[in-house]
């Protein structure tokens, strides 16, 4: 295309192999991402006898089912089985596995960026919906089903219509105490959980430029609950920042090559996109979600909904939310007691997410169980280095290894049933953590301070740390 284009544009054309008559284009793959749950598609690769296209862009990485506790054994069989089939498929293919035993191994969305294999400019697909998160550094990526596994595969190449364009624009300064998880919960209340369907989001502002990488990552973790095909951040000083030095990162000369291309992808003074959307970044509290979708999400201050005033098909799923979660209409977020924590997961579970967890958690004593999951092995040691397993520890939590955990609850990792649970990861949905389980997502800091009333509380009140509330 001519004129001026959006920084989706310009991955879009520079990764086109062809386009078919139906619009659909032919896209070259720079990194496939897959894990112990891609054994379908190997599978389909085994049937046809065929071999990877690129084994040399294909990384697999043990995360999804992994337990967080007692490793290295895998208790449960089919669990193991599925981690023995992934490194036996690297093993036939020639690709690099970060296994269990790998020093590096974590949760594919934290290990793609902290090893460097996620970069600006690139196209990465994995099969699983929250690869939006390696957009924060201007790439284009996304979630895909087995079949396109397969597909990539045996081609390094997929098939896709190109996405409409949205810019979701933030001015202004966050808050105090409000972080990037706040406001990506924020945004999906005010478009709703499919107010970006068929888009590719592109974030821009004075507040997203102020995103650490941790920051940008959530947030575009969290595109995904509004319904976005992929969301994205133009790379700038603080994403060449993280960049540098990291294992599979450009060195030298080729960094500084990489970095020109890199400031050449933000989108053209000028371009045109499909959807606007403009929020104000004061406009943004702690938020909490109260029902069974990110996008019912209020203000920590806010109360319960009630399902007056709405038609009556939309008052009837309302009271059947409100049904699930136990809830009352009316009553207080704040009044909301708590059965247990988690912090961690593939939205959350970075090093700086961990701090900003300890720094309302140290000194306290928390008045739930609760577990933490590194988002890699590499941010459990980095951790630990700084004391905040301690802090956890002494505050009652169990500190556990790197997965996805809770998040899932494909490791065993559960909320019993009927209990609540605060929770740093990215869905809500009913039983996402076990059957039954009633789930408010929240930031790591409003995670940890629920942690400590035992109910749902504004971070912001919990006042300096030590003080024994």
């Amino acid at each position: 295309m001519t004129g001026p284009r959006t920084l989706f544009d310009k991955l879009w054309d520079a990764h086109v192999v062809l386009t078919r008559e139906d619009g659909e284009s032919l896209l070259w793959v720079d990194r496939h991402f897959v894990h112990e749950g891609s054994h379908h598609a190997f599978r389909k690769v085994d049937e046809r006898g065929a071999r990877l296209a690129e084994p040399g862009l294909t990384f697999g990485v043990a995360d999804h089912y992994v337990p967080t506790r007692g490793r290295p054994v895998i208790a449960n069989r089919e669990i193991a089985g599925m981690v023995e089939r992934l490194s036996a498929n690297a093993a036939r293919h020639g690709f690099r596995l970060f296994g269990l035993d790998d020093p590096a191994q974590g949760i594919v969305h934290v290990v793609g960026p902290e090893q460097g294999l996620t970069l600006p400019g690139l196209v990465i697909v994995c099969g699983d919906s929250h690869t939006s998160t390696h957009g924060a550094f201007g790439a284009y990526a996304f979630g895909i089903g087995a079949s396109e596994v397969a597909h990539v595969l045996m081609t390094q190449t997929l098939w896709q219509k190109k996405p409409k364009r949205m810019r979701i624009t933030v001015e202004g300064a966050l808050p105090p105490h409000v972080s990037a998880k706040d406001l990506a919960l924020h945004v999906i209340a005010a478009i709703g959980a499919d107010g970006a369907r068929g888009h590719a989001v592109e974030y821009q502002g004075e507040a997203i430029r102020a995103l650490s990488m941790e920051g940008r990552l959530t947030l575009c973790n969290m595109s995904i609950e509004a319904g976005a095909r992929t969301a994205l951040v133009a790379p700038d000083e603080t994403t060449f920042a993280w960049i540098r030095g990291r294992p599979f990162a450009p060195e030298g000369d080729a960094f500084d090559r990489a970095v020109a291309h890199w400031r050449s992808l933000a989108s053209d003074p000028g371009a045109v996109f499909d959807t606007e959307i403009a929020i104000r970044a004061a406009d943004v509290a702690p938020t909490v979600t109260w029902g069974t979708s990110p996008e019912q999400a209020l203000p920590v201050t806010a109360a319960v909904p009630a399902p007056s005033g709405l038609d009556e098909a939309r008052a009837a799923a309302l009271a059947a939310d409100l049904d699930y979660m136990g809830l009352t209409p009316g009553m207080a977020l704040a009044d909301i007691r708590v059965d247990r924590v988690f912090i961690g997961s593939c939205t959350n579970g970075r090093l700086e997410d961990l701090r900003a967890a300890a720094a309302v958690l140290k000194g306290r004593k928390s008045a739930v169980p609760g577990l933490v999951a590194p988002g890699s092995s590499v941010v459990k040691r980095a951790a630990e280095a700084e004391g905040l397993d301690r802090i956890f520890v002494d505050a009652g939590l169990t500190w556990a290894d790197s997965g996805c955990s809770m998040c899932v609850g494909m490791n065993g990792d559960l909320v019993p049933s009927g209990e609540r649970c605060a929770s740093t990861t990215n869905r809500n949905f009913r039983g996402r953590q076990g059957l039954g389980a009633r789930t408010h997502l929240m930031s790591p800091a409003m995670v940890a301070a629920a942690a400590v009333t035992g109910r749902i509380t504004d971070v912001r009140r919990l006042g300096p740390a030590g003080t024994g509330d």
